[in-house]
């Protein structure tokens, strides 16, 4: 017997792969068990071209068998072998892969008859995972049409040897034998039939070919006919080969096929969700980038979704082998809520097989799932409103932070999904729906930001408006403000906010009265600003209020809602962030007639405490804080006289 080099260079590149490649250790067992499925594929597709094989499909299995006594981890598949020489090509040279030899064999026979093949392992290092956690590792293989039976051996980057030996039966017998436990790995949990059923069912529980294992089990003994009244049960040890591997995905299935309690209980002990999802979307897409995938929106947010810890992404599966479980490139932000599996073949993996190239096929998927996210968004919204109203609850605030982000991108995408509590409908409404219950005359989509709909039915300056019968958006969340901005318009037509001094569109007429108004009550207004100081931009005569006397606005660029979000979330920095105020006034009220008798009667003290009571009210009105609440309940006293 004599021992021979890799061909493939050097103990680095094989330490390489074994230490930096794969993320995790427990992936060996993924990589050994693709590899033996592959075997299989071989083996079946010879069996449609040769009428020796006289293969019963039903036959072919992995086989997994632990022995804690010995430390050995055996997995056997009764797949095509490989001979001497292939066995010294696959793994006497690191990173040459039968698998893809073969898949390149047949890929203009298959492209002629249909994709018969489906072989995953294409890479050739898969198999050396197994020194991550194995010191030594046999490999028994008998070809397909051989008498002749060979084992391969190595115990790492050293070399291998390669000699004769006895096997009964056609395929391969992979001998893992594993480390020995150290401070930092505990390799004893690959010998525990319990770790290896629950590795199978994470990583190849879609593998189309059944793997199973002799499972040690524990019954209670049947009740002796004779026993008495003082009988205790008894319990048996027992074995039984149990098939660990579900075989078949959900999402391989015809759609029609699979009950929605099926698609339910998946997502459920998937995701570990107790309440059924909202929606589930199953897609079998064919064309140029072929894909199965199984999207759910659930019907609450997890509990750690607003926190750093959560990651969004889909479960990645290539021909049924787990590839990743949070792929998050096949998500945007703005659906980071959807859970699911998205499976291809057409996906170009790495070397390690555990994550993706950047490739088109990759952004085409991507595209395709976010059109079909939002396209069972928007049916939802028409089609089952209250499960609508249920996923906006959960994930509203998410779609209204997509609109804003990324410099407004994604805004023409997500602006259909938005809902706004409505002053007409006294419900939720979608700005399509607004849209259609406008007036013909109106001329602008209207909204009122402030903290919840009771209070801005209340506000002054939105009197008007609801006067004229023109349906008035409350915006009552942060990026409510922010989400308009980024719009800045539907198909059209703008937001106004009930603030705007030209909210409303006014004849030359009007224009030229409330100049004249303006005009007549400078005194006042220079009055107001001198006294009020730096706290507001001016004082002006107002045209958007009707029988409130006051209420504050905002020149610039700064909202007064803007100015109470960065109060909130900055305290430090938001002087930096304040809105030039505008004190708005009423001529026609009874408290700017009693301002202006002080001033004529040129009681400046009652005056100045009346500039102050009205711009303490505006401030309460727009919901901002008073600087001094005791000082403005003594002045509120002061002039109760």
């Amino acid at each position: 017997m004599e021992k021979k080099e890799f061909q493939a260079e050097s103990k680095r590149l094989l330490d390489l792969m074994i230490n930096s490649i794969y993320t995790h250790k427990e992936i060996f067992l993924r990589e050994i068990i693709s590899n033996a499925s592959d075997a299989m594929d071989k083996l079946a597709y010879k069996a449609l071209t040769d009428d020796k094989v006289g293969l019963d499909r039903s036959q072919l299995k992995i086989t997994l068998t632990p022995d804690q006594i010995g430390r050995t981890l055996t997995i056997s598949d009764n797949g095509i072998g490989m001979t001497h020489d292939e066995l010294e090509q696959n793994l006497g040279t690191i990173a040459r892969s039968g698998s893809l030899q073969f898949k390149q064999e047949m890929a203009k026979q298959e492209k002629a008859e249909g994709d018969a093949t489906d072989i995953i392992g294409q890479f050739g290092v898969g198999f050396y995972s197994a020194f991550m956690v194995a010191d030594h590792v046999t490999v028994t293989s008998r070809a397909y049409g051989s008498d002749e039976a060979w084992q391969w051996a190595s115990d790492g980057a050293d070399g291998y040897t390669l000699e004769p030996c006895q096997k009964d039966t056609v395929g391969t017998d992979i001998v893992l034998h594993i480390k020995a436990n150290t401070d930092d790995d505990h390799y004893d949990e690959y010998l525990e039939q319990y770790r290896i059923a629950e590795l199978v069912k994470k990583y190849s529980d879609y593998i189309h070919y059944p793997i199973v294992m002799l499972m040690h089990k524990s019954r209670q003994k049947p009740r002796p006919e004779d026993a008495g009244d003082d009988y205790k049960p008894e319990w048996e040890d027992y074995d039984e080969w149990e098939t660990l591997n579900s075989m078949v995905p959900l999402w391989q299935r015809p759609k029609s096929e699979v009950k929605a309690e099926e698609y339910n209980q998946f997502y459920k002990e998937k995701y570990g969700d107790w309440e059924d999802p909202l929606s589930v979307i199953h897609i079998s897409a064919e064309g140029t980038v072929e894909y199965k995938a199984m999207l759910y929106i659930p019907a609450h947010a997890p509990y750690d979704f607003h926190s750093r810890e959560y990651q969004k992404g889909l479960q990645l599966y290539s021909s049924g082998v787990l590839i990743m479980d949070k792929c998050a490139d096949l998500l945007p932000e703005h659906f980071r809520f959807v859970q699911g599996v998205v499976d291809s073949q057409d996906f170009s993996l790495n070397i390690s097989r555990e994550m993706l190239q950047h490739t088109r096929q990759l952004k085409v998927i991507a595209t395709n799932l976010e059109k079909k996210i939002k396209a069972e968004l928007l049916r939802l919204q028409k089609d089952e409103r209250e499960k609508y109203e249920q996923f906006w609850k959960a994930f509203g605030t998410q779609i209204k932070v997509g609109v804003v982000s990324d410099y407004g991108v994604h805004k023409d995408l997500l602006q259909d999904l938005l809902l706004f509590f409505s002053s007409k409908e006294g419900k939720l409404t979608s700005l399509a729906e607004y849209k259609q219950r406008m007036p013909e005359e109106q001329k602008y989509i209207y909204y009122a930001c402030g903290e919840d709909a009771g209070q801005l039915a209340k506000l002054p300056q939105a009197e008007r408006i609801r006067d004229k019968g023109y349906e008035i958006l409350y915006l009552t969340e942060e990026p409510d403000q922010f989400v308009v901005d980024a719009l800045g318009a539907v198909d059209g037509v703008s937001f106004k906010s009930v603030d705007d001094k030209d909210a409303l569109p006014e004849t030359d007429e009007e224009k030229a009265a409330l100049e004249q108004k303006a005009e007549e009550n400078k005194p006042v207004l220079d009055f107001l600003k001198q006294t009020l100081g730096d706290a507001i931009k001016e004082a002006r005569i107002s045209q958007i209020l009707k029988s409130g006397a006051v209420c504050l606005t905002a020149d610039g660029p700064i909202t007064l809602e803007m100015e109470k979000y960065f109060q909130r979330v900055d305290p430090q920095n938001a002087q930096n962030m304040k809105a030039q105020r505008v004190l708005e006034l009423n001529p026609d009220s009874s408290a700017f007639a009693a301002l202006k008798r002080a001033l004529d009667a040129d009681d400046k003290d009652l005056a100045g405490k009346y500039a102050q009571l009205l711009y303490a009210q505006a401030q309460l009105i727009a919901g901002l804080p008073l600087a001094d609440p005791a000082g403005y309940t003594e002045l509120v006293c002061s002039l109760m006289k």
